[in-house]
């Protein structure tokens, strides 16, 4: 009697396992053929002029921050970056690659950012949210799908430099902005 009390424990316990397994199983098909209809219909709307769904916004940005920050960790920021000349350097690059899209003390984003999505956002506001050796790793590698492109075909002192001048921004006024404009402009006469 206890063999058979036994085995049909076992029995039991099995079909549970067993049915365990085949609804994950059908679960699991389930999910991937609902997820492949998403993708193959287009029913997620990738214009830049619908805005992504709440949740797609969240996630996306968790996985930029993040990957932001893992990838740059190992980056080692010079300790020249309140350097005029860093800063001199930095504000040709960022005049002639960045403002047109980030906008610059008293110069508005042009129209290419206007129809960005995300939009560029306001680099002043950068040092707030990262470190200079993850502005540098943006910079130079850029971000999918965000319209912000990689720069690493520029050598390191350059795009340093625009790091410099990024965190120089918050504080910097129009009037400062257009003094270094021009004071690159006439150092790059010189050269």
């Amino acid at each position: 009697m206890r063999l058979f009390r036994e085995a049909h424990l076992i029995s039991r316990a099995m079909t549970l396992t067993t049915t365990i397994w085949g609804v994950a199983s059908i679960s699991a098909v389930s999910l991937f053929l609902a997820a492949s209809a998403f993708v193959y219909f287009g029913i997620y709307n990738v214009a830049a002029t619908d805005p992504h769904w709440s949740w797609v916004s969240r996630i996306m940005e968790i996985v930029r921050v993040r990957s932001i920050k893992a990838h740059a960790s190992d980056v080692a920021a010079p300790s020249n970056l309140r350097d005029e000349a860093m800063i001199l350097m930095g504000v040709e690059h960022f005049a002639a690659h960045c403002a047109v899209c980030h906008g610059a003390p008293g110069v508005p984003k042009g129209d290419i950012a206007l129809g960005l999505y995300p939009e560029p956002p306001d680099l002043a506001q950068s040092s707030e949210r990262y470190r200079p050796n993850e502005i540098f790793w943006i910079v130079k590698n850029g971000i999918k799908m965000s319209g912000m492109p990689s720069w690493k075909d520029h050598d390191e002192e350059e795009l340093w430099s625009t790091v410099a001048f990024i965190l120089k921004l918050p504080e910097m006024t129009e009037d400062e902005y257009g003094r270094l404009l021009m004071e690159s402009m006439i150092n790059e006469d010189h050269h």
